[in-house]
């Protein structure tokens, strides 16, 4: 049990004293950014599922009777 409570103390030292947080507006920077990100990923992975719907689509038309 030593152990654990040492590992939880040092740990809990760890956070407060070596741990450097960001700044409120460090903080809105990275989500703005990873919000952007997501969007630009988000879009990217639209057009290529609508543009190979589309191609789908149109060799499956070519094979239709």
């Amino acid at each position: 049990m030593n152990k654990v409570t040492t590992y939880i103390r040092e740990s809990y030292h760890e956070l407060l004293d070596k741990v450097t947080w960001p700044s409120w507006a460090q903080l809105q920077q990275s989500t703005a950014i990873v919000l952007v990100a997501s969007l630009l990923i988000m879009l990217m992975v639209w057009l290529m599922d609508f543009g190979s719907n589309q191609l789908l689509q149109l060799i499956y038309s070519l094979f239709k009777s």
